[in-house]
Parts: structure tokens; C-alpha cells; sequence
């Protein structure tokens, strides 16, 4: 587990949108980040979802533009815990 100078960690939801039939995928890969505490499927306007926890904002900024450039990833929201 990640954890911040101040020792709190910063917890988010990463919203998918996903190519067609590619959302297994997606959700296997986003699984193996450093970071992500869960992820999966649902239905809706979005394809996945992925928990996450990171040491700051910068982490997770860079941890979503992970996500976004996995294959099969068309665009992510984040929103973020507080």
C-alpha cells in the first residue's frame, strides 16, 4: 500500500469507456497497476470501474493517464475521494 508524507492517501473511483467487447480485458490489465485496489465491470454510460489509492494528486494523475493508455481504453474520468 501507497503512503503520503502525511500519511493519507488519496482514494478514488477511475470511470472506463471502453472499445466494444473489450471491457475484460481492460479490467484484467487495470487489476495489475500498482495502485488499483479493485476493479470491474458495470453497465452504463461507463464500461469499468477501478478503486484506487494514491501517495498524492500527482500519483493519481499519472496512475489515470496509465489507465487511459492501456489498449482497449477509449477515455476515463476520475473522481476523486474526500
Amino acid at each position: 500500500m501507497l503512503i503520503s508524507a502525511g500519511g493519507k492517501l488519496v482514494f478514488a473511483c477511475v470511470l472506463i469507456s471502453c472499445e466494444p467487447g473489450k471491457f475484460k480485458d481492460v479490467t484484467e490489465e487495470v487489476k495489475k497497476l500498482q495502485g488499483v485496489k479493485k476493479a470491474f465491470g458495470v453497465h452504463g454510460r461507463w464500461d469499468a470501474v477501478a478503486e484506487v489509492d494514491a501517495a498524492d494528486l500527482k500519483a493519481l494523475g499519472e496512475l489515470a493517464l496509465k489507465i487511459n493508455g492501456l489498449p482497449g481504453v477509449k477515455a476515463n474520468e476520475t473522481l476523486v475521494g474526500f
